[in-house]
């Protein structure tokens, strides 16, 4: 163990057996991730609820609200509750017990999901009626309309319903995860005998169905947008379901199951096997949530308890519509003024020519200059999706190397890969299919690769392999050339355009000294492996990060000015914590801005008060890791995929790059200056765990809204580009 996480691990001992420290125990200086988590997905309701934020982008909040809590209770609630079923039920690094935890969860989730369902009731639900994009019931339309849901339904809906009776014949469904149900009761009408049955909604058809949608008219905002929720029409059709029954009563539920994965690497013969079989399992899963409108019947929702072996706590009474994630399908009505205004990603100036801001070769451009690319304000599909084509397409290239953790079937990025083995190259693939919720998806096209000649292999055992490498080996007249990407998000073209990340070209060869070692420690043997410009995980991140946070302390104790800033989507690992607070006692400036989880408490007198911590959300998702350390006036600068978490740390594959010309220093420093601006509006945390959001400043001037100035930020710089 390196010697600084040794002293944070004897921090905790020591404070554990009451001894006098200059430290709070652990129970005080470290929040709790679980509720730090819900604290982030209300700043995500903040949003919601602004009626500065044009409207439809508030209702694509309110979708993103839903969907994160899903994932939540499939992970991180199924994981509490799998602990305290087990018997594994220790302390946490807070002193407080899972037990404990799970409770104030399900307080702090009502109360979110409760918040959530009212603000669509009260505030947004109005605001869209007045812009006729409206939610209506089927009694309430007009002939043709209701004629137009009748055609939708027996066209589209009816043939796909499995209408599932429980009787001593059937015995209760299995009801699976995130689906949205009908529970009805029916009666014979002759016998008056009653009976139960469900009714899953299909997942894949559209959540709302518009029944104004005219396709002869151009979308604009004079076209009405009339919303019926597909179980409701449903709902109207329960008849024509159960023909010659009486439907005495409707309601809907959802239940939410554990959805994480186990996989033993070191049992499993076949890995690809061994997760196919997991996934089957998954769909099994105890349930960890349930969701019931207002007006379940009694005698439903005892039967749902009871065959679902479910507790009371664990089951949240909302308003309809339940499943607000389906809520997308509204927020992508084409009305321009209810959306943020478009944007679209540049050409990175270092990669365009001259003489054709539209087409670009990657390899000449690296070959004069490293490029940063800072994505989705940089094009991903002129720079890194570029990069990728060419090189498949290059007959002098002899070899690609490639980390995929999420992508999509369809990518392109896949495409270059399949060419570029059927072409010849030498292609490595390393593959991620563990990558949480996207596993099925992964297994399908890796086995697409293997088809076309790729060599995919699955990395270390035990690890996942979360780092974002490219490394393409080309023959050039002076000899081999490497060019390599490291990035810090994942190849989806996608994605890419709402995640906010980086990446850097270069082929220099000290990185691809280090891409070659790691790329032949993922598909061979190299466990000794030592790196020049990477700092790699599971090794050295985390040690690295504390030997830098430690020179920022000695710089400060020295009488200089300290300072250490930290960019990542979560803080959790106590050793980097722990480390940070040291630098705050010895005067060190400390600024980390997260998007998620933050378990560091800022603003504490002795402990933290030179540490400021600070969130942007917006219509881009905050998604990279950046890392920049002062160094008495000469800047160390790392971006790269890891956040601080223990997965990230001590069971990951991860790398940061550390960037050295000097105009990319300065580049990601000014992103900290703007982030930490007294003018730029940002959520901060106070030391007990509130965030507060500052939107306007005292006189009431409203600040600058990061992202948006950074979109400024990017036209101009290529418009002085083009002019240069």
């Amino acid at each position: 163990m390196h010697p600084q996480a040794r002293r944070s691990r004897a921090l905790y001992d020591i404070a554990a057996a009451g001894q006098e420290l200059n430290l709070p125990d652990p129970a005080d200086r470290f929040l709790d991730r679980e509720l730090s988590w819900l604290a982030f997905n209300e700043r995500v309701l903040d949003l919601a609820s602004d009626p500065e934020i044009p409207l439809l982008e508030r209702v694509r909040f309110l979708s993103i609200f839903a969907t994160n809590l899903d994932e939540f209770f499939m992970v991180r609630v199924a994981g509490l509750k799998r602990r305290i079923n087990t018997g594994l039920a220790v302390p946490s690094v807070t002193g407080r017990m899972p037990a404990q935890v799970m409770h104030d969860i399900g307080v702090r989730a009502y109360e979110l999901m409760s918040r959530h369902a009212a603000l669509l009731k009260d505030d947004i639900g109005p605001r869209l009626d007045a812009e006729s994009i409206t939610k209506v019931q089927v009694e309430d339309l007009t002939e043709d309309e209701r004629a137009r849901v009748d055609e939708f339904f027996f066209g589209h809906v009816f043939p796909v319903l499995t209408p599932l009776a429980v009787d001593p014949a059937h015995p209760f469904p299995y009801i699976s995860g995130l689906s949205l149900n009908l529970g009805v009761l029916l009666r014979y009408p002759e016998s008056g005998k009653e009976l139960f049955a469900r009714v899953k909604v299909p997942p894949r058809l559209p959540r709302f169905f518009n029944v104004a949608e005219a396709t002869d008219r151009p979308a604009g905002r004079d076209v009405p947008a009339r919303f019926v929720a597909l179980e409701d029409i449903i709902a109207e059709h329960l008849g024509t379901l159960f023909e010659g029954m009486e439907v005495i009563h409707h309601s809907t539920f959802r239940v939410t199951r554990n959805e994480d994965l186990e996989v033993e690497e070191d049992d499993a013969e076949n890995l690809l096997k061994a997760l196919e079989k997991e996934l089957l399992r998954r769909r099994f899963g105890p349930a960890v949530r349930m969701e019931i409108t207002e007006n379940i019947h009694p005698r439903v929702l005892e039967m749902l308890k009871d065959e679902l072996g479910i507790h009371e706590s664990e089951i949240y009474h909302l308003p309809t519509p339940l499943d607000l994630s389906g809520m997308s399908d509204i927020a992508d009505v084409p009305r321009d003024d209810l959306h943020y205004p478009k944007m679209v990603p540049q050409m990175n100036k270092d990669l365009s020519l001259r003489e054709s801001s539209d087409q670009v070769d990657v390899f000449s451009a690296v070959s004069s200059r490293d490029i940063l690319l800072h994505h989705p304000y940089d094009s991903f599909s002129t720079s890194v999706q570029a990069f990728l084509e060419q090189a498949a397409a290059d007959k002098n290239v002899l070899a690609i190397k490639q980390t995929l953790y999420r992508t999509s079937g369809d990518s392109p990025i896949i495409d270059a890969l399949v060419d570029a083995a059927q072409a010849g190259i030498q292609v490595l693939a390393v593959v991620e299919i563990k990558a949480r919720f996207d596993e099925e998806a992964n297994i399908t096209w890796a086995r697409k690769l293997e088809r076309a000649g790729v060599h995919v292999v699955y990395g270390i055992v035990g690890l996942k392999t979360h780092a974002k490498l490219s490394l393409v080996v080309r023959q050039e007249a002076e000899g081999l050339a490497r060019y390599c990407h490291v990035g810090t998000g994942n190849y989806h073209p996608k994605t890419a355009r709402g995640y906010e990340d980086f990446g850097l070209l270069t082929r220099d060869t000290a990185v691809a000294d280090d891409l070659t070692k790691l790329f032949n420690q993922l598909s061979g043997y190299a466990p000794r492996s030592e790196y020049s410009r990477l700092l790699v995980a599971p090794t050295q991140v985390r040690t690295g990060l504390v030997d830098l946070i430690e020179s920022e302390i000695a710089i400060a104790e020295a009488g200089g000015a300290g300072q250490v800033r930290i960019k990542v989507n979560s803080i959790v690992d106590e050793a980097i914590i722990d480390a940070l607070y040291r630098a705050s006692r010895a005067g060190v400036s400390v600024e980390v801005f997260v998007r998620g989880i933050c378990a560091l408490r800022p603003g504490i007198e002795g402990l933290s008060e030179n540490i400021t911590v600070r969130s942007v959300l917006g219509r881009f998702l905050e998604h990279s890791r950046a890392f920049v350390f002062g160094n008495g006036g000469d800047p160390i600068v790392y971006i790269g995929s890891a956040d601080m978490m223990h997965r990230n740390l001590d069971r990951r594959v991860e790398t940061l790059v550390q960037i050295v010309q000097d105009n990319h220093r300065e580049e990601i420093i000014d992103l900290f200056d703007l982030a930490f601006a007294e003018t730029t509006s940002a959520f901060e945390l106070a030391a007990d765990g509130k965030w507060t959001r500052r939107t306007h400043d005292a006189d009431g001037t409203i600040l600058i809204d990061y992202q948006t100035e950074l979109i400024r930020r990017h036209r101009n710089r290529r418009r002085i580009g083009d002019e240069a």
